[in-house]
């Protein structure tokens, strides 16, 4: 190379999966805990706690919290830092609004066209429902979303899924803040329901199904939040899941 050509450095390509690995751990592990309450909407989460905890750079931590914002289960504000986001109850409606349009374009396109392998893992996926009827409300939020999502998974239509996935996330979000108790024993038998009438291809019958039943799931989301803990306790266990240890 001639004096004074800028010289080109390749990346390692080792190096960048690793942080990307990195860096999705740290999102499951805050998304995880979101999800299943452990960390409560407005509740701040600073990156140098945050990567204490998880035994990861500060620079780590900061473009995982970006990529949950996207997903929008958390805030970053300039000068603020982030937190847990706070949806307004308007805000939530909206949410709940557009999940239903999405939701219904999901069952419609699979009504009739599941393998029995699929049939069998939506299945499988409402009998960990049913196990932890009796254990956690939060547990069962986070499994009747990933019900959702795996059906908006199989239909193949990689911009709906991502869609879906997005809404149910900040559905569980909106139903941590303002879910009221419920029997999840409905949802369940609605899940099920939502399966023998896509398993029928009775297209009609599973979008009105799937109406009702996230009209029923928007009707829980009318109490106050409850309190919040400290973030090094509330996600140890999180961080000890994804493999993320403490420094």
């Amino acid at each position: 190379m001639s004096p004074g050509q800028a010289q080109k450095v390749k990346a390692d390509p080792r190096s960048e999966a690793k942080t990307g690995s990195r860096v999705q751990s740290i999102c499951n592990a805050l998304r995880s805990a979101i999800l299943e309450q452990a960390l409560r909407p407005g509740m701040k989460l600073p990156e140098d706690t945050i990567g204490e905890q998880f035994g990861v750079s500060r620079t780590l931590v900061r473009e995982a919290l970006k990529r949950l914002a996207v997903e929008g289960l958390i805030e970053i504000k300039p000068n603020r830092g982030a937190s847990v986001a706070y949806p307004t109850l308007d805000e939530a409606r909206d949410v709940f609004e557009v999940r239903r349009t999405l939701e219904r374009l999901v069952v419609q396109s699979l009504a009739g066209r599941l393998s029995q392998a699929q049939i069998t893992l939506l299945e499988t996926c409402i009998q960990h429902e049913d196990d932890a009827r009796d254990r956690n409300g939060p547990e069962s939020i986070r499994l009747a979303g990933e019900f959702h999502t795996l059906l908006s998974g199989m239909t193949g239509n990689v911009l709906l899924d991502r869609y879906v996935q997005e809404v149910c996330s900040r559905c569980s979000l909106i139903l941590a803040l303002y879910g009221r108790p419920h029997s999840s024993e409905c949802a369940v038998n609605e899940h099920r329901q939502l399966v023998d009438a896509l398993r029928q291809g009775d297209a009609d019958k599973a979008m009105a199904l799937m109406d009702r039943h996230l009209e029923d799931v928007a009707a829980r989301a009318a109490l106050a939040p409850r309190g919040s803990g400290d973030i090094r306790d509330l996600l140890a266990p999180y961080a000890l899941k994804q493999g993320l240890t403490k420094k």
